[in-house]
């Protein structure tokens, strides 16, 4: 997305990243031309993070996992490692 000169100035000013910027497009919600998120919604999405965080340490043990679909339909998953032809 394109950046106005103001938008970059003020966010050497204030220590705002882009990456920040795009968290609250993400995660915020919008009111209008607006989009806020506040300390509560940060924390509703900390508490997502790590709910994800805990299933992705739990893929990474499985090895990994692999998702078969078809035209948007699921089909079939299973570990990475699970299918070894000898």
């Amino acid at each position: 997305m394109a950046k106005t000169r103001h938008i970059q100035s003020r966010m050497n000013q204030r220590g705002i990243k882009s990456t920040m910027l795009g968290i609250v497009k993400n995660f915020g919600s919008w009111t209008g031309d607006k989009c806020i998120l506040n300390k509560k919604a940060c924390s509703d999405v900390l508490k997502q993070l790590d709910a994800m965080r805990k299933d992705i340490i739990k893929m990474q043990e499985k090895g990994g996992l692999v998702l078969v679909e078809d035209n948007g339909t699921d089909i079939t998953c299973y570990q990475l490692n699970s299918y070894k032809r000898k």
